[in-house]
């Protein structure tokens, strides 16, 4: 079954404009990989920072490294995440192919929900700008 072209919200229609159907499937998954709380976050943070680090991200979230990655691996397997290797290194981004859908989903989340990681910039202050950050966590 795809998405609607045109759904129906209170009365008014909103016209979906990508001319690419996406399958339920598609949609249920992005939205399931969004509805958990910790990997909001990542996608959140990503957006507002373009590139970060596992260490990065498990200072900001103050969580274990093998939590954040569980999460990413989650995040890539639904293809919203890329990846960059620098040395021993990885860094994470938002997937440049996402759709024209997925990215204002999440622009839109992003400029809504900014207070949601208020936190984790904090944390991510306290570590410095890059590269100082970098050095601190990713040596």
């Amino acid at each position: 079954m795809n998405c609607p072209e045109q759904v129906r919200v209170n009365e008014t229609e909103i016209m979906i404009t990508t001319t690419k159907r996406v399958t339920e499937s598609d949609c249920l998954l992005f939205f399931k990989a969004m509805a958990d709380d910790t990997r909001l976050k990542i996608i959140l943070l990503l957006r507002y920072e373009s590139e970060l680090c596992v260490c990065e991200l498990t200072h900001a979230l103050q969580l274990s490294q093998p939590k954040i990655s569980r999460h990413i691996a989650l995040l890539k397997q639904q293809q919203l995440l890329s990846e960059r290797k620098s040395g021993r290194w990885v860094y994470y981004s938002l997937a440049k192919s996402l759709s024209q859908w997925k990215q204002a989903v999440i622009q839109n989340c992003f400029e809504e929900n900014l207070p949601v990681i208020d936190e984790c910039l904090q944390n991510l202050a306290v570590m410095g700008e890059r590269p100082d950050r970098v050095q601190q966590c990713c040596n």
